[in-house]
């Protein structure tokens, strides 16, 4: 008798089929193996354990995110192309949205973490902003990142519901004032001190 072999793969897209229908609350070996059909088996087989497997999922999520998500242009800027395509991601995949960077047993830091250096990445190819400072590139992140998450809870919780062209000025209005501003005056949350 053959037995069906599940390979990483598998496993990989079973979880991320769980923790887009459910989050990672009740992330566990069973609910995984369970979605699949099989014992826990494969699973640790394959995965040192379910942290283990989380890192990976999260982290195969977000490079998918950076190929197929974050590189659609829109505007010619980068920083606002990728607000913008974050903001879709929420509209579009509201569950796997929240999984990912807002629920606290899932991928927030993890996901904030990656996406900083994502964009610090992405900030140091483009011609406008390559002479930034460490400093200026932190704040601008955290200053768009707090903006741009806060707009794509409000527009998923139907609490507003801005225009394209009204969601770009926010985001451009944001990035200008902390280009303009002395970064030495800017906290990590993107608030004057």
């Amino acid at each position: 008798m053959r037995h069906k072999v599940y390979t990483r793969e598998h496993i990989l897209k079973a979880a991320y089929e769980l923790i887009e229908k459910d989050g990672f609350s009740n992330f566990t070996a069973r609910k995984v193996a369970n979605q699949m059909g099989v014992s826990t088996q494969p699973i640790y087989l394959e995965f040192d354990n379910m942290e283990d497997l989380k890192q990976t999922l999260i982290k195969e999520i977000f490079d998918d995110l950076t190929k197929k998500v974050f590189s659609v242009e829109h505007t010619g800027d980068k920083v606002i192309d990728i607000s913008i395509n974050y903001i879709d991601f929420a509209q579009k995949n509201p569950r796997l949205f929240m999984a990912m960077y807002l629920d606290e047993k899932g991928g927030g830091k993890a996901m904030y973490d990656l996406s900083y250096h994502f964009i610090k990445e992405t900030l140091l190819q483009e011609k406008e902003y390559q002479n930034l400072s460490e400093e200026y590139i932190e704040a601008l992140f955290h200053g768009t990142w707090i903006t741009i998450t806060g707009l794509a809870t409000l527009m998923l919780s139907k609490v507003i519901v801005p225009s394209r062209q009204q969601t770009i000025t926010i985001i451009e209005n944001r990035v200008n004032a902390i280009l303009e501003s002395n970064y030495e005056d800017i906290n990590l949350s993107g608030g004057k001190k």
